[in-house]
């Protein structure tokens, strides 16, 4: 093992990663000001005991903790087994959310058991439409898979902020930066992708989805002054 996986596979090293994420989204979150805006039939759902599915771009999703309220049920947040995949989730647990590692071997049959699993279990689920691969901003065969067995009630969100961190990873990561003003959005997906559809009924919602997320996050970007 070489000197740099040996560090990468620290476990003070990403506890101490771990740390500072955790302690930044705390920070930007609690110094500037938020606008929360269409979360209420989400909330009402949750209320009534009843999962749903939650499905972000991956660039957004470093606000996870604030786009669900885990004190209005549990929540399991896909996540990958290789390092980052690995980090994030244990980030996210720091906030109460719930984790469930995706192998990349894994085929869509067995991925869609485990996510229904979850749901019957009670357990909303959130994913990166997007994710963890990309390519970026392009839906994956998988929420449109997931969305289609389950039934359950599908809700799209984002954030954004006026002064946000970007990374030079694949999905263009955003981190906020403290002492801003920022925007978290909710905003229902009313599509019933019909059980036996077809390949070419399951692309038109597919790409339904993918415009109606493109527009929750330029809406959200709107509410920040970053449109355009």
């Amino acid at each position: 093992m070489n000197l740099r996986k040996k560090i990468a596979d620290s476990a003070w090293l990403n506890r101490s990663v771990e740390t500072v994420i955790t302690a930044w989204i705390r920070m930007a979150h609690g110094t500037s000001r938020w606008e929360r805006i269409g979360f209420e039939p989400m909330d009402a759902v949750l209320a009534e005991g009843e999962p749903v599915i939650v499905i972000l771009w991956h660039q957004r999703l470093i606000m996870a903790p604030y786009l669900f309220d885990p004190s209005r049920g549990p929540i399991c947040t896909l996540t990958s087994t290789g390092r980052a995949g690995r980090l994030a989730g244990q980030v996210l647990a720091r906030f109460g959310l719930g984790t469930l590692a995706m192998k990349s071997h894994d085929r869509n049959v067995a991925l869609t058991r485990k996510v229904m699993a979850q749901l019957k279990a009670g357990s909303s689920v959130g994913m990166a439409a997007d994710g963890p691969r990309g390519p970026a901003r392009l839906v994956a065969d998988a929420p449109m898979a997931w969305a289609r067995a389950s039934r359950q009630r599908v809700f799209l969100v984002s954030f954004s902020a006026r002064r946000v961190l970007e990374f030079g990873t694949w999905d263009r990561m955003w981190m906020p930066m403290p002492f801003t003003r920022g925007c978290l959005m909710c905003q229902e997906w009313d599509n019933n992708v019909p059980r036996n559809a077809d390949a070419e009924t399951v692309e038109h919602h597919r790409q339904n989805l993918q415009d109606a997320l493109n527009e929750v996050t330029a809406a959200s970007d709107a509410k920040t002054g970053r449109a355009g």
